[in-house]
């Protein structure tokens, strides 16, 4: 840790001043990791402020006669290196008073080093415009209500209350796991335009229950929700509630359970509509609104609401269970100040906690919060274009100049203002420089390996079908399903009477023929042609006939493995010409085939160099098999050559929902054909499903994360 500066150069503007905590000001003790701590509370702004119990007992001998000098010098004898710095006291004084809890008679000169943040309203509106996916409005004051309404939920809002819900949550997910099928089918009828009336009326009702847990729960603790707004989250209209009263509560699981109470309601109106789903029919009304319910109660509010990544209800409670008061805000300064610190080396650089543990946890919520960050911005921007492209795109843009440009901006204002740096300036900006410079070499010039993955399943490279060939009852069965078969080896014999009868016939009416033939010819030349004539044409029926009959053996088309339904039962039963009876499956001769979206396939046909392929089995991921030969065929298809490519088979390709094959794709796909390289560890068997990898020509990172962006934005936006 840095030394901490004693003196400030802009003692002289407080050291006289005689400040006084408002008479309207609540405080109240918490404890965190073992330590009292003082929360400073403005009923009519309800705004907070947290002290350390040294800078409390500063605050408390401000009392309007004694200066800030003689209250500073008081402390500072009393703790000594514990007591805060001048420029500690100063920060102290400024957040206070800009917070409303402190009254100041100062100076203009004074008043303008204190009331950095004189415009609170302008800096409110920015605020605003800059968090537009989550832009809120105040409406009016709920007390009347919450104070109607806890008191006729007081005797649930107890632990045998929650017991009582955990039980009830947990009877509606028991019911709901064999379910998760059909739920899950489900969730395209609910995303679909006719039901976004439906779905977003739902979604009001469920959070406007998720506020009431919020202010019922402050409320029965003692605590005031003095605000009632409407919350425009990602242009949907969201209700909420200002129940940061609870802030001041002194027992953590207080203000958990206001954290939680929102999702606690939530989750009750989720399993209400379980069991509504489960007794009602597909089609109808009820079960639809129920799905919704379910949708936006159930899954929305454990995705979003208990994130401890987003400003949403598991942040706070996060928070209380960390012990860590502003988690984030503190996390992005723990970031700073390591950047300061190791990368700038400025030795003044403060660090926002000096125990060692905390600070390895904002370090590690701080990066995370962060990459989560730039995920939400990507994924929230390509849902919106997807459905509305030219907000989507507006949002995109406002988005990212607030979240990336004007940090960018700070930062090159802090590198060119900064006091900290006035000896360093030249330096910091070098180390800027050469960090810019390192960050597009690495990132936009030099090479990196370029891969795509998939899945497919192995399948047999000769695959033929056994068909019957001619009508007939199915008299024996010669070969078994799983048995190995030669080329032209019987599988099954059927029988055919009628055709046997008109070939006993045909022979019998040739071997007339010949008689009159060899007849003709002792008795009457002239008429000898005729009689040989019609021999022939006897001939060709006979020859037509004996090939239909030996038709009625099926035989294997080439050599492999007989696959298909079990005959042995059928025996006896019809079968007509062109009747499927089973395939002849080449297990020597394999390929994998794989199955790609029309804009991840893209690139197969964009590469310029042959591409390499690794195959690594499900069955055994510690083993990578070379594959060769890769075809890859241009022209998309809906029919999935293999159905364990589907979801339906457990693959990832979205199906038709109208199709029962489980083979009918949702969107065309690629079909792309691979011949895995002989190996001793893996003996490919057809069925078995397996992940590739396409390694594709090296490219600097920037030109691939572009061709992705670019490949996700067409796919959502349909370009």
């Amino acid at each position: 840790m840095s030394e901490r500066p004693t003196f400030s150069p802009h003692w002289h503007r407080v050291r006289t001043m005689r400040p006084r905590l408002r008479p309207h000001v609540q405080v109240t003790r918490q404890r965190y990791r073992g330590r009292r701590w003082h929360v400073a509370h403005d009923p009519a702004s309800n705004r907070f402020f947290r002290m350390s119990p040294v800078a409390h007992e500063l605050v408390g001998l401000l009392d309007g006669r004694r200066t800030v000098e003689d209250a500073w010098t008081i402390v500072a004898e009393k703790h000594g290196p514990d007591a805060p710095t001048q420029p500690e006291v100063i920060e102290l004084v400024a957040h206070l008073y800009n917070s409303n809890l402190l009254s100041v008679d100062a100076s203009p000169e004074t008043e303008q080093l204190l009331r950095r943040g004189r415009e609170r309203l302008k800096k409110k509106v920015q605020g605003q415009a800059i968090g537009i996916m989550y832009f809120r409005m105040r409406l009016f004051n709920p007390d009347a209500i919450l104070s109607a309404v806890e008191p006729v939920l007081r005797p649930v809002l107890n632990r045998w209350g929650l017991i009582a819900w955990a039980v009830f949550v947990a009877v509606a997910l028991y019911r709901l796991v064999p379910e998760l099928g059909a739920f899950g089918e489900g969730f395209r009828d609910a995303i679909a335009p006719s039901n976004w009336l439906w779905i977003i009326a739902v979604f009001v009702v469920a959070k406007g229950l998720h506020e009431l847990g919020h202010g019922v729960i402050c409320k029965r603790f003692g605590g005031q929700v003095p605000e009632f707004g409407a919350l425009l989250l990602v242009l949907v209209p969201s209700p909420y509630v200002d129940a940061s009263a609870s802030w001041a509560f002194a027992s953590k699981w207080q203000r958990i359970a206001v954290g939680s109470g929102g999702m606690i309601f939530e989750l009750f109106l989720a399993s209400i509509a379980v069991h509504v789903w489960l007794a009602t029919s597909p089609g109808e009304l009820p079960h639809q609104l129920a799905y919704n319910a379910m949708l936006t109660a159930g899954v929305s509010t454990l995705v979003f609401n208990a994130n401890p990544l987003m400003r949403f209800d598991g942040y706070y409670i996060l928070s209380d269970l960390l012990e860590i008061p502003n988690l984030m805000q503190r996390s992005f300064k723990m970031l700073q100040y390591q950047f300061q610190r190791f990368v700038y080396r400025l030795d003044d650089a403060q660090a926002p906690t000096s125990d060692p543990g905390e600070g390895l946890t904002l370090t590690i919520y701080g990066i995370a919060a962060t990459i989560y960050r730039v995920f939400l911005f990507v994924t929230i921007t390509l849902f919106v274009m997807g459905q509305l492209f030219a907000i989507g795109l507006l949002l995109a843009i406002w988005t990212a100049a607030a979240w990336f440009l004007m940090p960018v901006g700070k930062f090159i204002r802090w590198l060119s203002t900064s006091p900290k740096l006035a000896e360093h300036r030249v330096r910091a900006v070098g180390v800027s420089l050469a960090m810019l410079a390192l960050g597009v070499v690495l990132l936009g010039l030099i090479p990196a390996p370029d891969s795509r993955r998939g899945v497919g399943v192995v399948e047999s490279a000769a695959r033929t079908g056994v068909f019957a060939a001619q009508d007939g009852f199915l008299a024996r069965v010669v070969a078994l399903p799983g048995t190995r078969v030669e080329e032209g080896d019987a599988i099954v014999v059927l029988e055919n009477d009628e055709l046997l009868h008109r070939l006993r016939m045909a022979r019998a009416m040739l071997a007339e023929f010949e008689s009159v033939e060899r007849e003709m010819t002792a008795r009457s030349p002239s008429s000898v042609e005729i009689a040989r004539d019609r021999v022939s044409a006897q001939r060709d029926a006979v020859a037509f006939l004996e090939s239909q009959a030996e038709r009625l053996t099926v035989r294997a088309p080439h050599a492999g493995v007989l696959v298909g339904p079990e005959l042995a039962g059928l025996a006896g039963s019809l079968v007509r010409e062109g009747d499927a009876l089973g395939e002849i499956v080449d297990v020597e001769g394999v390929r994998v085939t794989a199955s790609l979206p029309q804009l991840e396939s893209a690139w197969l046909f964009d590469e310029a160099e042959p591409y390499r392929v690794a195959i690594r089995p499900v069955s055994l991921p510690g083993v990578v098999v070379r594959g060769e030969n890769a075809v890859a065929v241009d022209a998309g298809q809906l029919v999935l050559p293999h159905a364990g490519l589907g979801v339906s088979g457990g693959g990832t390709i979205a199906l038709d929902q109208q199709d029962q094959s489980g083979r009918l794709a949702d969107t065309p796909q690629f079909v792309v054909y691979v011949e895995p390289a002989a190996s001793d560890r893996w003996v490919p068997t057809p069925g078995e499903r397996v992940h590739l990898r396409f390694r594709l020509s090296a490219k600097p990172l920037l030109a691939q994360w572009a061709d992705r962006l670019h490949k996700m934005v067409q796919g959502r936006v349909q370009l």
